[in-house]
């Protein structure tokens, strides 16, 4: 099953945004390649750069003041409810998508329950900076792309004279190096829901699955227009290596000075003030999330979640989950706890004496 993926969206806003914008974010993907941390915590919800990736995603989205955002959720859902209800007061809608079918049969889940409009559709595992504005204004529908080394990974757009040509999934023989990034601007979502409707009808799967890219080109080759928009910062956080590398990147925007007593903070960090920390050193590019207990430790180049416990430990590169202990540890680990152990997994550098 291939993994639905999470986009982290900063979005510039200087214009008035549609009065009736919905939006769609697809978060029910399983995670594989983010297990063991996924088995108990959503991938949306996994913490990067001092919060959780659905805010980063979210945050920027509130000042569009969308008429509704739509949550197509899944595995772990009622924690994505439950977080979105705590932090967002903007009207929000939960759908539960009961098949894994692929991103395709995802938006077509969420596009029963709005009203026809235009949509914004977000994914969930990747940060790009857009302006927002000059992307809505660039066309009737419009599609992120970046310039990629290798296409086949990706859905794909051929791009000629300022306006899309044509749409492909993961081709073997690419004629484009144009990937599609997982954001996308829809100025009639009832024209999209009835291709992707046309689309599941057929059972037109790529890959074994209902591929969003095979619905835009069916509206594209049935007269529907489509603008490309170039992105140039674009990171993937699909994978434990990713996070973190999207975790540097964040925190040298970030920039947050911090000081405390017996500690040595080398910026860029960012760190929960109810983290207790005593006799270590923290940084380069180091996330602690909220209640996280450390001591003799050093860390860097990772992510410390809620209420993990680290003591006399070396780390780097490392990616512990919330509620983990690790004691005594120099090297790289891939830690998460389930609800009947912990699981330990070596994610590089050493293997962790």
């Amino acid at each position: 099953m291939v993994a639905m993926r999470i986009f982290i969206i900063y979005i510039l806003v200087d214009s008035k945004m549609p009065d009736d914008l919905k939006i769609i974010i697809p978060a029910a993907g399983i995670g594989k390649r983010l297990q063991p941390h996924t088995l108990t915590t959503p991938k949306p919800l996994l913490p990067v750069a001092g919060k959780a990736m659905l805010a980063h995603i979210v945050d920027p989205l509130v000042k569009l003041n969308p008429a509704e955002v739509v949550f197509v959720i899944g595995h772990l859902g009622d924690q994505i409810v439950d977080y979105v209800r705590e932090y967002y007061s903007f009207k929000s809608t939960f759908i539960k998508q009961e098949k894994l079918l692929g991103l395709g049969y995802a938006v077509n889940v969420a596009l029963q329950h709005i009203d026809p409009g235009p949509i914004l559709i977000i994914l969930s595992d990747t940060i790009a900076k857009v302006d927002f504005v000059k992307f809505i204004a660039a066309g009737e529908n419009v599609i992120g792309l970046k310039e990629v080394t290798d296409p086949r990974r990706f859905g794909i757009a051929i791009a000629r004279n300022d306006r899309i040509i044509e749409f492909e999934e993961k081709p073997s023989q690419p004629r484009s190096n144009l990937a599609i990034i997982g954001l996308y601007y829809i100025g009639n979502s009832n024209i999209l829901k009835q291709h992707a409707e046309n689309i599941i009808r057929l059972d037109k799967r790529t890959c074994g699955e209902i591929q969003l890219t095979d619905i835009l080109e069916s509206m594209l080759s049935n007269g529907n227009d489509f603008s490309p928009f170039i992105i140039d910062n674009w990171y993937d956080c699909g994978k434990v290596e990713t996070i973190l590398m999207t975790n540097r990147l964040l925190l040298e925007e970030k920039k947050q000075e911090k000081d405390i007593e017996g500690v040595k903070i080398i910026e860029p960090v960012s760190i929960d003030s109810s983290a207790v920390i005593e006799n270590s050193t923290i940084g380069p590019y180091v996330s602690i999330s909220g209640f996280a207990r450390i001591s003799n430790s050093g860390i860097k180049d990772s992510i410390i979640s809620r209420k993990a416990v680290v003591e006399d430990c070396q780390l780097e590169n490392s990616l512990i989950g919330k509620k983990v202990t690790i004691q005594g540890k120099t090297g790289s680990f891939n830690i998460a706890q389930t609800e009947v152990k912990k699981i330990f997994k070596d994610i590089g550098g050493n293997n962790g004496r």
